[in-house]
């Protein structure tokens, strides 16, 4: 919802990853954020993200965060 309006392409995507949010789940709904990486490299010393990937991904963070604190709607 937070990527949609702040007018931020997206999809749902499911993980297989074991990240932290995994065990998190387990007392506590979770999710991530993905940003793009360029060429799809990801999880390697040559990954690489553009500054306005990563602005859009905080972006969407921050929002997501203000909306489940309902101080923004």
């Amino acid at each position: 919802e937070a990527a949609k309006e702040l007018g931020y392409s997206y999809r749902d995507i499911v993980s297989g990853a074991g990240h932290d949010a995994c065990w998190i789940n387990r007392v506590a709904p979770s999710a991530m954020i993905m940003c793009p990486c360029v060429d799809g490299l990801s999880h390697n010393e040559a990954e690489e993200i553009s500054k306005e990937w990563a602005a859009a991904g905080t972006d969407v963070l921050l929002r997501a965060v203000l909306e489940t604190a309902e101080i923004v709607g």
